[in-house]
């Protein structure tokens, strides 16, 4: 399917997609095996400053509702919200039992009263405490260490984390960072950890072989400035950081087949604003177009799609009746072959760098072995003797950066620290 690409500078490895999924299995393993060690007492200090926010946002809450009710309820929030206090329901979702008060929703009115803002962080703060902070302690092993589980998606060939889930893992706000120090190397070891640049971005670019997409990756520019500057028709020096927040919801909603409607309740635009942001990107990126109208076409043709390794992907109800699933399907199209190639991009690079630090280990003489002990989207954690942490570090990047051979460049942040924080 993806033949035509080796003549634009596409090489990869001779291995299917069935290959790797088959050779990261034993590298899941012993990543299992290995785990991540966890400051426990620094999770139960986090779980108590946070417990104490918490119960100062309920106060606060109550205070503003001028009245008491069970925070944690959603038929009692939405009394209070819509029927006590009057907030407007007009463009919220409803539920079975009246109107929503999910924190996407509870968002849209955030300028009608002062009582959303602390709703929202009582709620995200609550969810950090009975996810992470209160459980996370409970599942280590006598050396303090958390082993999650792998899998693989059947779907889009992504790495799932389960039992626990690691993978939502916050990296944003305030909490997210103080989390994520908890995750510590053990004594006398450094975390390594190392990200892909915009990875999907980068592939869907190759895929398409949208000019302007490859053109700015080719020469380093700010791929979401430069988005900001076409949707917006302003040089791209007078991007400013909502209008770039506004170019990224576009470039990453487009790669997920986003319709207009969904972009502009991610970002809260309008409709109408939303349609001419898109028009005025597939004015530009007409190889990001091309390739959306190719796997939709594929699909309805042949019933499914393929990875850059093979995977494929098949959509039963795409030439079905129910026109809801089959637009569904079509959004599934245009991103599996960009998320399911930028999985396998991951893995292939997990397997190759496994190898690469058995072969490290087996020239040193000491009982501290560097290894890889977490994956998180696309980001790898390794803990690595402290003496050796610079120079894994650099082997890390190379094999990362170089795994198969696009015609821009394969992009990684690499950091080091004692703590997963740390390594930002």
């Amino acid at each position: 399917m993806w033949s035509h690409l080796k003549e634009k500078g596409v090489e990869l490895p001779k291995i299917t997609s069935g290959g790797i999924n088959e050779k990261i299995k034993p590298v899941l393993s012993e990543m299992e095996e290995a785990g991540i060690r966890i400051d426990c007492d620094g999770l139960s200090l986090l779980e108590q400053k946070l417990n104490n926010r918490i119960d100062k946002l309920e106060k606060e809450i109550l205070k503003k509702a001028d009245c008491d009710f069970n925070i944690n309820s959603p038929s009692q929030m939405a009394e209070v919200l819509f029927k006590k206090l009057k907030l407007p329901v007009d463009g919220l979702k409803r539920t079975k039992s009246g109107v929503s008060t999910a924190a996407q929703e509870l968002r849209k009115l955030a300028d009608q009263h002062e009582i959303i803002s602390p709703i929202l962080e009582h709620r995200e703060l609550s969810k950090l405490v009975s996810t992470y902070l209160k459980p996370l302690p409970l599942l280590v092993d006598e050396n303090s260490r958390l082993h999650t589980h792998y899998g693989l998606e059947t779907t889009t060939g992504r790495l799932t984390s389960f039992e626990p889930n690691l993978q939502n893992i916050p990296i944003k706000g305030k909490y997210g960072m103080e989390i994520r120090r908890a995750f510590v190397a053990a004594p006398g070891m450094k975390l390594i950890a190392a990200d892909y640049s915009q990875v999907e971005l980068r592939v869907v670019a190759t895929l398409a072989q949208d000019k302007s997409m490859l053109d700015a990756f080719t020469s380093g520019t700010d791929i979401h400035a430069k988005t900001a500057s076409e949707i917006f028709h302003i040089p791209e020096v007078e991007v400013t950081h909502d209008q770039r927040r506004v170019a990224k919801a576009v470039n990453f909603g487009i790669v997920y087949g986003q319709t207009p409607f969904g972009l502009s309740q991610a970002i809260g635009i309008s409709t109408e604003e939303a349609v001419k942001y898109i028009g005025d990107y597939f004015a530009v990126h007409t190889g990001i177009k091309e390739y959306i109208n190719e796997m939709i076409a594929k699909a309805h043709k042949d019933g499914y799609v393929e990875t850059l390794f093979g995977f494929k992907r098949y959509f039963p109800e795409i030439n079905g009746r129910a026109r809801y699933l089959a637009e569904s399907e079509e959004r599934m199209a245009i991103n599996t072959p960009v998320q399911g190639s930028a999985a396998e991009l991951l893995k292939l690079a997990m397997i190759k760098i496994n190898s690469k630090l058995k072969t490290q280990n087996s020239k040193v003489e000491t009982e501290k072995l560097a290894r890889m002990i977490l994956t998180v989207h696309d980001e790898l954690v390794f803990e690595v003797p402290e003496s050796r942490a610079e120079e894994i570090a650099k082997i890390v990047e190379d094999e990362m950066s170089s795994v198969i051979k696009l015609p821009i460049p394969i992009e990684v942040t690499v950091g080091v620290g004692d703590n997963w924080a740390e390594c930002k």
